[in-house]
């Protein structure tokens, strides 16, 4: 039986693909003429993906997908809700790319073989599971070595964020160390209706991507402040509190006649 928070996730998930969702919207036309500069505005990804096998992690919406299935790599994407899935199925089928879809949860891919993947690209989705251990040994277990994990994730402090005073001012009304379900709160930037959601703080985050045996080499805080949004725009919002963390990392090689350098989780 699926955990509590993964059955109201993957009914929120297929609700807002159902509704057309800004987090449902299939890569266009345009986007497919240049995916990797949509993909990647770093520089994190190798040239070329043809060929290599990319896992889509919790990313399903017909989206990431395309783009890496377009740009030639060999795709599997995992994620909770069919709904979601249905959309990468569709667009493969209209495009002609073999896209493989998996429905299952991002912290138990015991489905997937290990080193399987030469990189994994997750979204931002981390948020909706409580603890980010398994997510992160199932990462490092079905990655090979010197495999790329590029992963953007929501930071805890904008998960804090409870209300606006009579100011405009921002309250942090939840705990740092908080646990379990956040609760439902007034302000409902970077939230999305109705799901069950966590906050992790950095060293959960960075540290136990570390501890999972993937090495950090680098980290980006993409920028949503807009200097000429209204006060109650999230654009304003987005000068005081950086809504989100992109890190990109790297499968440390196991060590020799080991399966793995990371302690792996079983479910």
């Amino acid at each position: 039986m699926p955990a509590d928070y993964q059955s109201n996730n993957r009914k929120v998930w297929n609700s807002l693909a159902d509704n057309g969702s800004l987090f449902a919207k299939v890569a266009t036309d345009e986007e497919c003429r240049r995916p990797l500069k949509v993909l990647d505005g770093r520089g994190w990804l190798p040239e070329s993906v043809a060929g290599l096998k990319v896992l889509c992690l919790a990313s399903g919406g017909g989206w990431q997908s395309v783009l890496y299935g377009v740009a030639g790599a060999r795709v599997t994407v995992v994620d909770v809700s069919e709904a979601m899935l249905q959309l990468d199925e569709r667009e493969a089928g209209r495009r002609g790319l073999d896209i493989q879809t998996v429905r299952a949860s991002m912290d138990d891919l015991r489905m997937l073989d290990d080193a399987a993947f030469d990189i994994v690209h997750q979204p931002v989705s981390s948020c909706y599971i409580p603890d980010l251990c398994p997510m992160y040994a199932e990462i490092t277990r079905v990655l090979r070595d010197d495999g790329i994990y590029i992963s953007q994730h929501k930071q805890p402090t904008s998960l804090q964020i409870s209300h606006r005073n009579e100011r405009q001012q921002f309250v942090v009304g939840v705990e740092y160390y908080h646990t379990g379900p956040l609760p439902r709160q007034i302000d409902q930037a970077y939230r999305e209706n109705g799901a069950t959601e966590y906050l992790h703080r950095l060293d959960d985050l960075l540290g136990g991507m570390c501890r999972s045996g993937l090495v950090i080499e680098d980290v980006r805080e993409p920028v949503r402040a807009d200097y000429d949004a209204a006060v109650t725009h999230y654009g304003y919002r987005g000068r005081f509190i950086p809504p989100y963390i992109r890190m990109k990392a790297r499968r440390r090689p196991r060590t020799s006649g080991a399966a793995s350098s990371a302690t792996i989780w079983t479910p």
